[in-house]
């Protein structure tokens, strides 16, 4: 029977990862595979698909956690877009960079994703604010918009996510909860994690460019993900255009240093009141403005919260107990079992900080009676989590590609090579530090 539920799960996770690269929406995905966990593991039907902890609970936990930063996030982005703000940006960036240098472009895309996000900004939302920002910029470019994600998801998903000493990330966070560590935990492993993580990423991004521009793909190949729109004629000063997202970062800098709860959704509220006073000439009219935005997060959030409701699932079968057991008995170093466990379970769930979750709710006793450091079981389980975060039902991909209108097809292997090769590549060097100086 044992072995008929942990089959089970395995072939739940083959389908949803096997579904949604034939483009299968994880709507349908999602709830059709926790049936197969739930049959297989006998699991009482109902309870575990709609009730008590089940899929049902999952997914509405999650949308009650985040659903009002999926909206204002939303809505941020549009007034930047809606007001040429992004084009502004965009404009002064190009005049930086040039027209015919495509990589520094590339690589100031990947800079402010990575300071907006060591900034404290929500990954979600400094997507929801960067796409419309790059799109005026691949279009002028002639770019093939299937490059988009590469910097984007380098510059929130590497070094500024689990490594960079005090992040004020969700994944630096989670951590501390259980082992009674700081954000600035393993500085050392951290800082040089960070550092090998940033120089593949810069070298990823060329590399992808350079295999882009041989083939020939451009901007119009990918016309389709998105209407064409003509460039705005009038459009904010660059201090307009950035003013809103300036006073984010200060907001949640300060109010994250006197540690005020809910300091991102102060934040974002702030930013869109002033980007309604700033950009109120350039925009047509702002209860469209609002309707836009606010409609446009709900597609987002549900495919990230079906994510996180099947992982919930897989948590709570039988089957799963047997699969933690196998990771922990994993003979050598036991930071090798922490990583591979972390690694195993952020893949499984799509979401590394629900690895970090169930990791170490679950075994961080274990490690810490073993006499690991917690700050090394802090530091190493976060960056492990993200080495396999990037799956194709993971809810940032899935946000992604509703944003951008790309899919896994013609997107997703370039955004898991990078990511996935960085932070592996970074977990390798750091657990060579480990052993040395811990």
């Amino acid at each position: 029977m044992e072995t008929i539920q942990v089959v089970g799960i395995l072939i739940a996770i083959v389908c949803i990862i096997y579904g949604a690269m034939r483009g299968i929406s994880i709507l349908v995905l999602a709830p059709a595979c926790s049936i197969i966990v739930i049959v297989t593991n006998q699991m009482s039907f109902f309870e575990s698909l709609l009730a008590g902890e089940s899929y049902m609970t999952g997914l509405a936990g999650f949308i009650i956690n985040f659903f009002a930063v999926f909206a204002l996030g939303a809505i941020l982005a549009k007034y930047i877009e809606a007001s040429g703000a992004a084009q502004t940006i965009a404009n002064r960036i190009l005049k930086i960079t040039g027209t015919e240098k495509p990589y520094p472009v590339l690589v100031g895309l990947f800079v402010i994703t990575a300071l907006l996000t060591y900034g404290g900004i929500s990954l979600f939302v400094a997507i929801f604010v960067l796409i419309p920002l790059a799109r005026p910029l691949f279009k002028q470019l002639d770019l093939a918009w299937n490059l988009v994600p590469i910097p984007i998801t380098l510059g929130f998903g590497t070094f500024t996510m689990t490594m960079l000493p005090g992040s004020p990330s969700i994944q630096n966070v989670v951590p501390t909860a259980y082992l009674g560590t700081s954000l600035t935990a393993a500085a050392l492993l951290g800082l040089v994690g960070s550092l090998i993580a940033l120089v593949f990423s810069l070298w990823f991004i060329r590399y992808t460019l350079k295999k882009s521009l041989a083939k020939g793909t451009t901007y119009s190949d990918f016309e389709e993900s998105e209407p064409s729109k003509k460039l705005k004629e009038d459009i904010p000063t660059l201090g307009a255009a950035v003013l809103p997202l300036v006073l984010l970062i200060l907001i949640i800098l300060v109010g994250s240093y006197f540690m005020v709860p809910q300091i991102i959704l102060i934040g974002l509220t702030a930013a869109i009141v002033v980007s309604a006073l700033v950009f109120h000439k350039y925009i047509s009219g702002h209860i469209a403005v609002l309707n836009q935005g606010a409609n446009g997060s709900v597609m987002p959030i549900l495919l990230t919260s079906s994510s996180v409701a099947f992982g919930v699932v897989i948590t709570l079968a039988p089957g799963f107990e047997f699969i933690s057991d196998f990771i922990l008995g994993i003979p050598g170093d036991p930071l090798i079992s922490l990583s591979i466990a972390s690694t195993v379970f952020g893949g499984i769930t799509g979401s590394s900080s629900g690895a970090l979750g169930i990791v170490l709710q679950a075994f961080g006793e274990n490690y810490l009676a073993m006499g690991i450091h917690p700050d090394v079981i802090h530091r190493v389980s976060a960056i492990a989590s993200s080495v396999l975060t990037v799956m194709p039902h993971s809810g940032v991909i899935l946000t992604m590609f509703s944003l951008t209108g790309l899919n896994h097809k013609n997107a997703f292997m370039k955004q898991f090579l990078g990511m996935t090769l960085a932070n592996f590549l970074a977990l390798i060097v750091v657990l060579l530090v480990a052993t040395l100086v811990y």
